[in-house]
């Protein structure tokens, strides 16, 4: 029997790019530095860990379903509501379920053009039409997104801060997009780096998510709580959202030692407050490192920076790959349209400045 007799996915998911994280191996290198997945330097809470290692004798049971200590956990350092709260294997899962659950063929997903890739693939896989709006000085444009609502749209998708470019906007610009969509388009605040943000005016959306029935606020405990490993994110919405995300997902969806870990995460405040001090130290030297050398770093509130190469793409991938050469892992961003950048996570003092010396000898090796 030939192959093209045997069983065929639907229209248009062999047309979807998979998604490719970041590198973690460097051949022929002595060591490597991993700064191309936006992981926390310091690790996750010793807490998080010692509950994470506690679970170790309960494998062969089920998780709580629910994740009823973990939502509890949440709410409580959050001020929010445990019922509203819905918990995935990272926020990955949570945009897929979402778009699964309310757009399909025929319907429209938008975000701005350089926002997180996984909203496009979950949309294609879903059999929805991706629309991506420009952006201004690499933020999202407001106007250029409500422009391109239409009839179609069902759901609209806000990185903020974004990755990989670390802009934001504003609380005041996200309440006048929100006030502008029709009530059947469904609002996603995808807040995965919001710890890392102190800028007075960055938006509080679980505010917003209280007072309207089409906003939902998406965060992870991959990032600041160094939980990427285990798989873990949480989504605040609506009760009817709410209803919807638990008919969708799996039952157990989260293991019982990522939920241990993270009611631990949570409760970890002074590790949180000592990962956001670290990560604001070495962002800003990193960014002086790289404008000395002639990069510009673009501005950022994430725990990364996008570094803009004057020399164009050919200048970044050759700089891409004479750091991997000394073992030095960053992240091209072709895929979101940016193939004159490199984007760089912010790693232990020791990494930042042994990247900042390899960046130095990768220029000067392409002949920067």
């Amino acid at each position: 029997m030939s192959p093209a007799a045997g069983p065929m996915p639907r229209p248009g998911i062999l047309d979807v790019a998979p998604y490719v994280g970041g590198e973690s191996k460097a051949a022929g290198a002595n060591r490597v530095i991993r700064l191309a997945s936006n992981e926390n330097p310091l690790g996750p809470s010793p807490k998080a860990v010692a509950a994470y290692a506690a679970e170790q004798d309960d494998l062969h049971r089920y998780p709580d379903g629910g994740a009823l200590a973990l939502r509890r956990a949440i709410a409580e350092a959050e001020g929010l509501d445990a019922a509203r709260i819905v918990c995935g294997a990272g926020s990955d899962e949570l945009i897929a379920l979402l778009v699964r659950a309310y757009a399909g063929p025929g319907d429209e997903v938008l975000y701005s053009e350089h926002g997180f890739l996984m909203y496009g693939i979950s949309a294609r896989t879903a059999g929805a039409t991706v629309v991506a709006a420009p952006e201004v000085a690499l933020t999202a444009d407001v106007d250029a997104l409500i422009a391109r609502v239409s009839d179609k749209t069902r759901l609209l998708f806000l990185a903020n801060p974004n990755n990989p470019t670390g802009s934001y906007i504003s609380q005041a610009a996200l309440t006048r997009l929100h006030q502008a969509l029709p009530p059947n388009v469904l609002l996603v605040v995808d807040a995965a780096y919001a710890e890392y943000v102190s800028a007075p005016d960055y938006p509080q959306p679980a505010a917003l998510v209280e007072q309207a029935d089409n906003v939902v606020m998406l965060r992870t405990f991959s990032k600041i709580h160094g939980l990427a490993a285990l798989r873990l994110g949480w989504a605040y919405a609506p009760p009817a959202v709410v209803d919807v995300l638990n008919r969708v997902r799996g039952p157990f969806n989260v293991s019982q030692a990522a939920q241990a870990a993270g009611v631990a995460a949570v409760g970890d405040t002074a590790h949180v407050a000592h990962s956001r001090a670290h990560n604001d130290e070495w962002r800003r030297w990193f960014a002086q490192a790289a404008a000395a050398a002639g990069i510009e770093p673009l501005p950022s509130v994430g725990n990364f920076l996008l570094l803009r190469f004057p020399g164009g793409q050919s200048e970044a991938e050759q700089v891409l790959a004479a750091l991997k050469r000394r073992g030095v892992l960053v992240r091209g961003v072709a895929a979101y349209g940016l193939a004159n950048c490199l984007r760089v996570t912010i790693g232990t003092e020791e990494e930042m400045r042994t990247t900042a010396e390899a960046l130095q000898e990768a220029l000067s090796e392409t002949g920067a």
